[in-house]
């Protein structure tokens, strides 16, 4: 990994994003301790986070399900959706709660993501044609009781997290993850159509002393025309998709024979045809690859008053706002709710030794970022809206258009 992106590599808000300085205003021995505790809790020498394609079956879950929460909040804001897919081969099955003024066409929903993701062909085993089964009701009238009054959706607790190593103030492994994907499944489309829907990443950093210091082993899976050798698929993908995404970065190339292509040696047919997928099921994707906690929930298909999102959402706000204040280089926010009950019964901050300010000027700080009532954290970061079927691809951080991402000025 380049010295350019480990020592001054900064960030949209202007912070050093790979600076080892974690205290520049400490005298050297406090700061040697701060870098010795900081070591305590990133004790990892090697960390390895996965992404996938947009047409993975999980993601193709993730997306339908975010598609009807879409459809229902673009025509009542306040309806309430609890959708779960499955894709199979050949087959689709919705199910689920959805109270929503209008009768929604769930099949045609399906179908449109569907042929959106690529699936437009009867010899991949899964198209926009397959059957589809809906077995979808209202919300339970006991859960609408205290929803209807403002209280949480449901009971559990929510983690966020921000780490200042990369731009999105988001971890490297699980960054470079995501671009990697979201470059292959933009080469089906633009250069690359010998390359099929579905696909994987993953890709491991070496640290030293607490920070990425080298990108070591990129691994990329793509089902592909047969007709194209797997030399010549991983000669493109490292050209068109490795090397830009480092480049990004600014980080050292990787040498080709560290880029691991297809580990069986071939794929053909991804998507359910091979794989059953299911909502929800990539929640490690969908957060921060593995570094930091996660909630007991998932978050697609699911309406706001939900707080395994919304306050999952409001704990990263809060926690990227941490950390780009630059009072810790790396935080941790945790939220948790009963159901019915507007408030959280926990919340608490941690920043791993990593805090520039004393732990009551960061809480401080932190509480007053945003009402985290269930209806506040609504409000405050206007989630009653059609944003969702995006967020289902290429993890729900990271991404500056989400209102959960934004930066405060202060």
């Amino acid at each position: 990994m380049s010295n350019e992106f480990v020592k001054s590599s900064r960030g949209q808000h202007g912070m050093a994003t790979g600076s080892f300085d974690l205290a520049q205003d400490s005298g050297a021995g406090r700061q040697a301790l701060r870098q010795r505790r900081m070591e305590k809790y990133m004790n990892y020498k090697i960390f390895a986070s996965e992404s996938v394609c947009a047409g993975h079956p999980d993601k193709i879950c993730d997306q339908i399900s975010d598609a009807v929460l879409d459809n229902a909040l673009n025509f009542y804001s306040k309806s309430r959706v609890a959708v779960e897919t499955l894709v199979t081969k050949n087959h689709t099955t919705i199910a689920g709660e959805v109270t929503c003024p209008k009768k929604l066409n769930f099949a045609a929903i399906a179908r449109r993501v569907i042929r959106d993701l690529g699936y437009t062909r009867e010899d991949l085993g899964f198209w926009d044609k397959s059957p589809i089964d809906v077995f979808v009701h209202q919300q339970s009238p006991d859960i609408a009781l205290g929803v209807n009054d403002g209280g949480a959706g449901d009971q559990g607790m929510m983690f966020g997290y921000a780490t200042d190593e990369t731009p999105e103030l988001m971890p490297i492994p699980i960054m470079l993850a995501h671009k990697l994907a979201r470059k292959m499944d933009e080469l089906k489309v633009k250069r690359l159509p010998y390359l099929r829907p579905d696909g994987k990443s993953e890709v491991t950093v070496r640290y030293e002393k607490g920070r990425p210091a080298e990108v070591e082993t990129i691994v990329l899976a793509n089902p592909h025309d047969p007709k194209v050798t797997k030399d010549q698929v991983r000669s493109d993908l490292y050209k068109f998709a490795v090397l830009p995404v480092l480049t990004e970065y600014k980080l050292d190339k990787v040498e080709p024979d560290k880029v691991i292509l297809n580990g069986t040696g071939k794929w053909a047919i991804g998507g359910p045809a091979t794989d059953t997928g299911v909502t929800g099921r990539k929640i490690i994707v969908d957060t921060y690859g593995g570094m930091g906690r996660i909630g007991g929930g998932c978050f697609s298909g699911k309406d706001p008053t939900k707080v395994d999102r919304s306050a999952a959402y409001a704990a990263r706000y809060i926690a990227k706002n941490i950390v780009a204040a630059g009072l810790a280089s790396r935080c941790e926010v945790q939220l948790a709710y009963v159901i019915g009950y507007k408030l959280p019964i926990a919340r608490e901050v941690e920043t791993f030794d990593t805090g520039k300010k004393s732990q009551a000027q960061i809480e401080k700080f932190a509480w007053n970022l945003l009402d985290l009532s269930t209806e506040g954290i609504i409000t405050g970061l206007n989630l009653r809206r059609p944003i969702y079927r995006e967020t289902a691809r290429y993890g729900h951080f990271g991404d500056q258009s989400y209102p959960w991402e934004k930066i405060i000025n202060r």
